[in-house]
């Protein structure tokens, strides 16, 4: 094995290797293609992207009008959604090669493009849009929208005829609801015979021109499927949903579906009596491509999310309140609210005058040991040490967030019990170790700034699978990989590092095992006082600033979690141990500028200290079950919000 230089990427054109190529670009799109996209590849599959999705941000004064105008949609492809709203700094696109032919000749649109942020490069986002934006063209709002105060909500799994999201006269209050998946099938449970297949607009919906992917059903059309299969007064709704081809909804449990349940199902099991507003309002939802559950770029989200939160607001009317809920949420990132996608909701919100909220979970992982946090001072070193498992069947993240002051830090990275295989790196270096076939095993990139936030730089470890049943797919060490951080400069700096979300996301099989830090002043003993930080314990793994990277937004809402009845008289009892606390039991540690502390408000997500989890809807009307997570606690504050615009 040997230590390489990044490769010129075969679809970007770009020489990452070159003085400056990774400064202020993604990360992960560089790695992506010095690994040829392998990540994103189904098993025994290896099709190249024909275009990529991606997040652009604009240079202040530029806005999305401008960016289509001095474009072609031969090589850049932008919705004709982000149109709807004049003065966008923030869209998703699809791009072709061409266009970073264009980029690296210094084409007009490179100008105006302050960054971008690769999306999910699979399936149907590696193809062109079926509608899109066009020069000088201006598209109309869609029919038939809806009304306010409505819901909206982004999830997965969303059982559109349950009985709990229609009205008193039997119609689904669910107006529209778009599917961004173009095909059903793959390597989870549940998907028919693990072959892909394609979804039938006849069944599944037409696909709404103003996103040009994916499948939309309205009210009306979900109403006409419901009296399809009534007989007798008595809806077969197994039968409807193989016939909407929703085959994920045979599970008892979907996530979507026991979200939507807390943020609007009326009362019966869940809350007798309960008849608020929220049990009556529209609803209009969006289920996320199921391939956002099998991306480990921790990048799955940034494209589905801002495109359906626009889909959303375009089918709102234009004076209607709206509340969004994404249940849903990442590990790493900047955590400063200058993530692209956290950008552009906040701009959403702002361009929206205050009609639109935006309710999001604070995370789950407060116990996972994802999170290191210290201040080196000069000439000081530190060791973190990041246990990556065996048996780990997806790629696995480590993302070091640097303030501007850091350009004295070095980083040494050594795989286990590979000392030979240490490299050292400083901002503006990177790499990767390859096999004697000159295939990646894993990188580090340094970059002196970066794509992924507006403030310091982003330094990312990523590594290859360490067990696959693909032959020849390289793999990388398992164990503990020792990372050091060097202050070489003269002044104080802090750092973050967080390892990026890995688990098995439910209803799902991925192969993925979650790594972790570790740290033998780090306490799991379990004790009664073990479950939060404490100033004294000088380890660097720390809960607190643990959180989820999609919700530390300026103008959005992030929930924690506690218990509906509390157990005991210390604060500790109030809170679910796997959500960050409000406020801060460690509110002394040192922090990057700008960085979240702590939720914007709280919800129960458990019963209490025994019984973990809320009950809510299952997939089929009548049933009920019980998740735990900040994820339950979301929703039920969108409801509040609903509650008070009602």
């Amino acid at each position: 094995m040997s230590w390489a230089p990044l490769p010129r990427g075969r679809f970007t054109g770009i020489d990452w290797s070159a003085p400056g190529a990774i400064d202020g670009m993604d990360p992960y799109l560089a790695w992506a293609e010095a690994d040829g996209f392998v990540g994103y590849h189904r098993p025994g599959h290896h099709d190249q992207p024909k275009w990529l999705p991606i997040v652009i941000g604009l240079r202040e004064g530029a806005d999305v009008r401008e960016l289509v105008d001095a474009s072609s949609s031969r090589w850049l492809q932008i919705p004709q959604a982000y149109l709807l709203i004049p003065g966008l700094r923030h869209c998703t696109a699809r791009v072709s090669r061409r266009f970073f032919e264009h980029w690296r000749q210094g084409h007009v649109v490179r100008s105006l493009i302050e960054r971008f942020e690769l999306g999910l490069p699979v399936d149907q986002h590696t193809v062109a849009l079926k509608d899109c934006c066009h020069r000088h063209q201006q598209p109309l709002p869609p029919p038939q929208r809806v009304p306010g105060p409505v819901l909206g909500l982004i999830d997965g799994g969303l059982a559109v005829a349950n009985a709990a999201f229609r009205d008193a006269a039997g119609r689904t209050r669910v107006k529209h609801f778009w599917r961004q998946d173009n095909l059903y099938g793959g390597p989870w449970p549940g998907s028919p015979d693990h072959e892909r297949v394609p979804l039938d607009p006849t069944r599944a919906g037409p696909t709404p021109p103003d996103l040009g992917y994916g499948h939309a059903l309205t009210g009306h059309a979900i109403d006409s499927a419901i009296a399809s299969f009534t007989r007798r007064g008595q809806l077969d709704e197994d039968a409807l949903y193989r016939y909407l081809q929703l085959w994920d909804l045979a599970r008892p449990v979907n996530h979507g579906t026991h979200v939507c349940g807390l943020a609007t199902a009326p009362g019966g099991l869940l809350a007798p009596g309960l008849n608020d507003f929220a049990s009556r309002c529209p609803v209009i939802a969006v289920q996320l491509d199921w391939a956002n559950v099998l991306d480990t770029s921790g990048g799955a989200l940034n494209v589905g999310v801002l495109d359906a939160l626009h889909y959303i607001v375009a089918h709102a009317a234009d004076d209607a309140e709206i509340v969004v809920n994404v249940s849903w949420g990442t590990l790493a990132g900047p955590h400063d609210g200058t993530s692209l996608l956290e950008a552009a909701m906040d701009e959403l919100i702002e361009r929206l005058d205050g009609r639109l909220q935006i309710a999001l979970p604070a995370g789950n992982a407060y116990q996972s040991r994802t999170h290191a946090n210290a201040t080196l001072a000069p000439r000081e070193a530190l060791e973190l040490h990041w246990r990556v498992q065996p048996d780990d069947r997806t790629q696995s993240f480590l993302e070091i967030w640097l303030p501007a002051n850091a350009a004295g830090v070095a980083i040494t990275v050594q795989p286990p019990e590979r000392p030979a295989q240490a490299v050292t790196l400083r901002p503006g270096e990177s790499g990767m170790w390859v096999d004697a076939r000159g295939v990646p095993q894993w990188t580090l990139i340094y970059p002196t700034t970066t794509a992924l936030g507006a403030h310091g730089t982003c330094a990312l470890l990523a590594l290859e699978p360490t067990f696959s049943r693909e032959p020849g797919r390289a793999l990388a060490p398992f164990g503990a990989w020792q990372v050091r951080l060097h202050n070489q400069g003269r002044t104080p700096v802090t750092f973050d590092a967080y390892v990026e979300r890995d688990d098995v996301v439910l209803g799902t099989n991925t192969g993925a095992r979650q790594s972790y830090l570790e740290d033998r002043r780090y306490d799991t003993q379990g004790n009664l006082g073990g479950w939060i930080d404490h100033a004294d314990n000088p380890t660097p793994i720390r809960r607190s600033g643990v959180f989820n990277s999609l919700a530390t937004g300026q103008r959005t809402l992030s929930a924690g979690g506690t218990r509906a009845t509390d157990s005991g008289p210390e604060r500790l009892s109030r809170f679910a141990r796997y959500s960050p606390q409000k406020p801060s039991p460690d509110p002394q540690r040192p922090q990057r500028p700008g960085v979240k502390p702590a939720p914007d408000t709280l919800a129960p997500s458990d019963s209490n200290t025994a019984l973990w989890g809320m009950r809510s809807t299952g997939s089929l009307s009548g049933s009920t079950v019980r998740l735990a997570g900040t994820s339950s606690s979301a929703p039920q504050v969108a409801r509040r919000l609903l509650n008070a615009l009602g």
